[in-house]
């Protein structure tokens, strides 16, 4: 028996419907069930001149991957008709149901994993709706108090104190107890979901040149500081705070299994730059496994059949490794 994947498929008018329709165009090793409206993912096909057959998911019997051209789905119906490239915000709450079947799955253990395809945060808002991204759209719907994003590529990760703040809000957001969790978490899903069994993490500053002796800043030596030393001695490989400048060059990385960045843009614009399109997102600290897309709606592309399929699949895989990477570390806990 193999994996069972969920896929939420994202904003209907961006290009994460039609993904999911090239994906199925693909062999694949687990049984990948996107959740989305079936007239949809159909319409998707016939605009891209794409063989599709849809098949509901049956829970009942043993997961096997679809044959080429054919997906399983779990139906979530559309408020409105979607028109390629146009945002509706009345199809928010759609999306936001779509993400809330594939957790609920996930909890249950009807999934192994859920993967997600891009999401418009600005028209969810518009709808009403308080959301700031996937990463924490889940934590409160898994009632997990602290999770980490984290994004991938085959030979870079960089995880995250902080994820989507404004600039001015990160300095005070950056604590001793929030870094100390975020290395905790880190730490233990690159053991449990990534099979590392030391992993050796690389901790940025804050402040240019991590903050030149408290000339710059003291964030370095009243928080990061104390809790790299507080991880060191509980017998994690940690260290730093390294220049974010200078931490990131090829022949330091080679000593890191990953990067833990203090803010978003610290981190992230070096890892899309090192591979954009083929980089992983991540949640780290759920009770399930989530990965994602590293771009967005990219409504512009909608509908063109030129969207790149690729950071999908490469999801995918992810998810499948850490299940793997999961199992494995439940056999040998189990054993011991």
């Amino acid at each position: 028996m193999c994996a069972r994947i969920a896929i939420t498929a994202g904003e209907p008018a961006g290009i994460g419907p039609e993904l999911c329709v090239q994906l199925a165009q693909h062999p694949q090793s687990s049984a990948l069930v996107v959740i989305a409206d079936p007239d949809l993912l159909k319409q998707c096909a016939l605009n891209l001149k794409l063989p599709l057959e849809l098949n509901p998911i049956d829970f009942s019997v043993c997961a096997e991957p679809a044959p080429v051209g054919s997906l399983y789905y779990l139906p979530c119906k559309l408020t409105d008709p979607v028109s390629v490239g146009e945002l509706n915000s009345n199809n928010a709450g759609y999306v936001l149901e779509s993400l809330e079947l594939a957790m609920a799955g996930c909890l249950s253990g009807q999934f192994d994993a859920m993967v997600t395809a891009p999401v418009h945060k600005g028209i969810i808002n518009d709808a009403g709706f308080s959301f700031t991204g996937h990463t924490e759209f889940l934590a409160a719907g898994a009632a997990v108090e602290k999770v980490v994003m984290m994004l991938a590529t085959p030979d870079l990760r960089v995880a995250l104190v902080t994820t989507h703040l404004p600039l001015q809000a990160v300095s005070s957001a950056i604590t001793k107890d929030k870094v100390n969790h975020t290395i905790e978490i880190l730490h233990d899903a690159l053991q449990q979901q990534f099979g590392l069994e030391n992993p050796k993490i690389a901790v940025c500053g804050l402040n240019p040149h991590a903050g030149e002796s408290g000339h710059m800043g003291r964030e370095e030596i009243d928080v990061i500081n104390p809790v790299l030393a507080s991880c060191q001695q509980r017998g994690m490989d940690v260290s730093g705070p390294w220049p974010a400048d200078t931490i990131f060059v090829a022949s330091r990385l080679a000593d890191y299994d990953a990067v833990l960045a203090m803010y978003h843009d610290q981190g992230l614009p070096v890892l899309k730059h090192h591979g954009f399109g083929a980089a992983v997102n991540i949640t780290l600290g759920l009770p399930f496994i989530r990965t994602s897309v590293d771009h967005g709606t990219a409504l512009d592309l909608a509908g063109t059949g030129r969207a790149d399929v690729g950071s999908l699949q490469a999801a995918v895989m992810q998810a499948e490794s850490m299940i793997r990477a999961r199992k494995n570390r439940a056999e040998i806990n189990h054993g011991a």
